[in-house]
């Protein structure tokens, strides 16, 4: 009896034991998890820059944006460059080309310069001139849009024409007598007005083209009365 009573006695120590020493290895594991996530918040936690730090990044940023500044500027002021020289190349060259095209009429003419001088027959010189001119002029009208206007019996237009003077005339609207210097448009533009004579309306056609009725009426009259007198005499 006393040998069961102690045995009964010694395996209730020993779950006692059990029990203390699952009971702190539990407890160990919680302070050890414990600090493990305090760590793992800290870690997560940016560290704060100091005032030195900070002066340090703001002075590189700065820097940087002062670079890219001067990049942008260096960049602007070689494209301001280049569109002034492009600019004045084409006031300085715009013309070559037209220029260039001149230059064969410049040619034929001195051939017929240097032709004349052994020429026997004018107007193989005077033909050789109007082929130049109507190569020139054909030129310019097909290529650069270049046309002359201007002539005897059109209408006066003071847009396109220049008067240097007038006179009366049996005309019902004012029209070109004559042309002495003729116009030219590139495509459509005027660049030189017509310097032209003008026939002004006399009052003696109206605008629709017929006689004043009161002259023609005279006229007649004076007729009727000169074939009377004839047929008496």
């Amino acid at each position: 009896m006393k040998e069961s009573k102690k045995e009964a006695q010694n395996e209730k120590l020993n779950e006692n034991l059990n029990e203390k020493q699952e009971s702190a290895v539990n407890s160990e594991d919680a302070a050890v998890a414990s600090e493990n996530g305090g760590v793992e918040k800290e870690a997560e936690k940016p560290a704060e820059m100091s005032d030195a730090e900070k002066i340090e990044a703001l002075t590189k940023e700065n820097a940087e944006l002062k670079d890219q500044l001067l990049r942008r500027a260096a960049d602007f002021d070689n494209y301001r460059k280049r569109m002034i020289k492009e600019k004045q190349d084409a006031l300085d060259y715009g013309t070559s080309s037209l220029l260039k095209d001149l230059l064969e009429s410049i040619d034929n003419f001195d051939r017929t310069l240097e032709a004349s001088k052994t020429a026997s027959d004018v107007q193989s010189i005077v033909d050789g001139i109007k082929m130049v001119n109507s190569s020139l002029v054909s030129m310019l009208e097909n290529k650069y849009g270049l046309a002359g206007y201007g002539a005897e019996g059109d209408l006066f237009n003071p847009e396109e024409h220049e008067a240097i003077g007038s006179m009366q005339g049996p005309v019902a609207e004012p029209v070109l007598q004559a042309v002495y210097l003729k116009g030219y448009k590139l495509k459509n533009k005027i660049i030189r007005h017509a310097k032209v004579m003008v026939t002004m309306p006399d009052g003696s056609v109206n605008a629709g083209g017929s006689a004043d009725t009161e002259k023609t009426s005279d006229a007649a009259d004076a007729g009727s009365s000169a074939s009377a007198d004839s047929a008496e005499k």
